[in-house]
């Protein structure tokens, strides 16, 4: 990474992880070895993993149950020349989800409402991709390698943040969504709609709005809901301060 940019490489890949909604899955070919490449939607788990909803009937399941390895990119989707804003590659494994598929289904959800429809079918299951590394490149000589535990979200300490999530959701969207917005225009910089919240970790907020998407930084780690209320009145203050 370039000594001289103020490029943040954990915060900038926690933030693509967070923000991205499609990518492209790289898998191999179980007789030849060739690699496949296709375009997948995606949505992540509070601590950064990406979550995928695919069909067996589709090639890249095929692939990933004959051999797990994968590569996942995302990128900005800025507009412009798509070189010059930042991505990620992210090399790791495919894991099907068991015992915590209903974790697993309700972060997906909240990022792809219309996916619910086939959700259900048997031939869909979630899948985590595990990661075992990121290459970013956040622009022209911006390059650098990460392992999981610079850029994973540190989950220790804030399961009940994480227990909590789909009350917080609810109730940020049903009672503050005019808060929403003012986060989202104050300190984001976005323009107006109809955002909402659809993840908290002890990190940040995701947020959407049809297809755009957000990710709020917190100042600070937040372990529990009481702290989290506490952060988001801050957030509240401070933007409509104009801080």
């Amino acid at each position: 990474m370039d000594p001289s940019t103020d490029v943040k490489p954990a915060r900038l890949t926690r933030s693509l992880l967070g923000r991205s909604r499609q990518g492209a899955l790289a898998t191999l070919m179980p007789q030849s070895g060739d690699p496949y490449c296709s375009l997948v939607n995606v949505a992540s788990l509070p601590d950064g993993m990406p979550v995928l909803l695919i069909s067996r009937l589709a090639v890249h399941t095929k692939n990933i149950l004959a051999d797990p390895r994968v590569s996942l990119m995302l990128d900005e989707r800025a507009p412009g020349d798509p070189l010059e804003g930042a991505r990620i590659m992210l090399a790791g494994t495919a894991q099907e989800a068991t015992d915590d598929a209903e974790l697993l289904k309700r972060r997906y959800l909240a990022a792809h409402p219309s996916a619910e429809e086939f959700a259900g079918f048997r031939d869909f299951s979630f899948f985590r991709i595990v990661p075992r590394g990121v290459h970013l490149v956040a622009g022209f000589g911006r390059i650098v390698d990460l392992a999981p535990r610079d850029f994973l979200t540190d989950l220790a300490g804030a399961e009940a943040l994480v227990e909590a999530e789909p009350d917080i959701l609810a109730h940020m969207n049903a009672d503050h969504a005019d808060t929403m917005n003012l986060y989202a225009v104050k300190l984001l910089g976005a323009s107006e709609g109809a955002w909402q919240c659809i993840g908290c970790d002890p990190e940040g907020l995701d947020m959407q709005d049809d297809r755009r998407t957000l990710r709020l930084d917190f100042p600070e780690r937040i372990a529990t809901p009481g702290a989290l209320r506490q952060a988001l009145k801050a957030l509240a203050d401070r933007a409509r301060a104009g801080v």
